[in-house]
């Protein structure tokens, strides 16, 4: 008998052995360690279901209050940072095709999927080639069309003549612009409206070009050296629409900022200074987090440490209007949910008094556990304000689920361990309420070989150690 498989029957041989008593090993390991699934408490939690995608997963899932799966969508492509479930119940889900060389960054994706409640795949359109790619987000549109983040490239040769300084590094720049996606056929879009960064920049360092001003006088626009000396400069990770207000919000982690942007305006206002409903074209229209970034503070006046998932409280639900952010924690070492109240005037402008931050001057509401270093996410993140008040909250590498009260009590909670405990990031989740139109007919899923297998062996693999290097040999 050859050496190699000696050493297959041995391991396997082991994991026999240790098989057999399992289930109560690891059983008795979860109780004691108060380590669950899902954590119902005396509250109460907002009946629905919750949306959620893997991030290293062809599949997305709706989960019901108890923590059964009752339905799944599945695409041919990984990356599910964008799911969202439509009113007529379709699925729309943001995924990475393929590898693209020119954009390998954080949140990478290039493809928009849309299924029926079968998996069918009702409509696709990407958006990567050697100009441009789609990452993070997306957002779906009452009219049926869609909200995409992607990078452009530019040149250092073209940094350079916006401004930048070529003393920050890098032999390129893929600063973020949005576009908003009409479907016209199976696999094809028009792009009916744009917004990009690279229009609304200003530097005061060099005098011989355009864009050359005083950054604190201008925090409608972006200065070009401000930030990380790294290709992907911007970083904007969520996108959010307001149609009461026409306005889009950004989370623009490497700003540690989340900035406003009016959506009424065509495109080419929207490159411009002038123009749709604000009267400013595509300038910023509000910006907070990091007053840093216009000049406006310092580093004790920040907000927001590499934030994700900014989002308006919807209409009818307790906070309306306010924003909420995941606010990561990046330096800090804990990660909060942070709620603020922008700062309208009567007409739906943003107040600002010029030379100063924008307000609010702190959060309304911050939400950490009782020991703050028990929610920690470094990467992607979300939260949703529910209309029962709770919020949902989502910690992506933790792969964790939260429903909290506005006193702070967490009335539900899920772990997730798909596809595998191991890679078990959520970029994002939505609940969604039990009466909503888009829920499939429910059908619980059997589990068994997917959430629950997996749950069997990360604790199994906790419990027995050395068995997991000794199931390395066998790979």
């Amino acid at each position: 008998m050859c050496k190699s498989m000696f050493k297959k029957i041995l391991v396997f041989s082991i994991i026999l052995l240790l098989m057999s008593t399992s289930y109560i090993l690891v059983g008795s390991s979860y109780k004691a360690n108060k380590k669950k699934s899902l954590y119902l408490s005396a509250g109460e939690p907002f009946e629905g279901y919750t949306l959620f995608g893997p991030e290293i997963s062809k599949y997305t899932y709706l989960l019901n209050i108890d923590g059964k799966i009752v339905h799944r969508w599945k695409s041919n492509y990984i990356q599910g940072l964008g799911n969202y479930l439509l009113e007529n119940g379709e699925l729309l889900r943001l995924d990475l095709p393929y590898d693209n060389p020119k954009f390998r960054s954080g949140g990478v994706a290039g493809r928009v999927e849309k299924f029926d409640n079968k998996s069918n795949l009702l409509w696709e359109f990407e958006y990567s080639n050697e100009d441009y790619c789609s990452h993070h987000d997306i957002e779906p549109l009452q009219n049926g069309n869609v909200l995409l983040i992607a990078w452009e490239y530019k040149t250092k040769d073209e940094a350079i003549a916006a401004g930048r300084n070529p003393n920050n590094g890098g032999s390129f720049l893929i600063p973020d612009h949005i576009i908003e996606v009409e479907p016209t056929g199976f696999s094809s879009g028009d792009i009916v409206w744009e917004w990009h960064v690279w229009d609304h920049l200003i530097q005061d360092y060099d005098p011989t070009k355009e864009n050359y001003g005083v950054v604190e006088d201008h925090p409608e626009l972006i200065d070009i050296n401000y930030g990380n000396a790294i290709p992907d400069w911007n970083h904007i990770n969520s996108i959010d629409y307001n149609e009461e207000l026409d306005q889009i919000l950004l989370s623009v982690n490497f700003f540690n900022e989340i900035w406003v942007i009016d959506h009424s305006t065509t495109t080419e206002e929207a490159a411009g200074h002038s123009g749709g409903n604000s009267g400013k074209g595509g300038d910023l229209l509000y910006r907070w987090g990091n007053p840093q970034a216009y000049r406006a503070g310092t580093e004790s006046d920040r907000k927001y440490f590499s934030q994700h998932g900014a989002s308006w409280v919807e209409k009818g639900c307790p906070g309306e209007g306010n924003i909420l952010v995941f606010n990561n924690g990046v330096g800090r070492g804990y990660s909060s949910v942070d709620e603020i109240v922008p700062p309208l005037d009567n007409d739906d402008n943003y107040i600002y008094t010029p030379g100063e931050a924008y307000g609010p001057d702190e959060q309304i509401w911050i939400f950490t556990t009782k020991n703050p270093k028990d929610l920690y996410s470094f990467i992607l993140s979300n939260a949703q304000r529910l209309p029962n008040g709770n919020t949902l909250i989502c910690s992506s590498e933790q792969g964790l689920f939260l429903e909290v009260t506005p006193e702070k009590e967490i009335v539900w909670q899920y772990k997730n361990f798909l596809p595998t405990p191991f890679s078990n990031c959520v970029a994002r989740i939505f609940r969604y309420s039990e009466d909503y139109s888009g829920i499939p007919e429910s059908k619980t899923i059997s589990m068994f070989g997917t959430q629950q297998k997996n749950h069997m062996t990360y604790r199994f693999l906790e419990r027995f150690p050395m068995l997991g290097r000794l199931l390395n040999l066998l790979r």
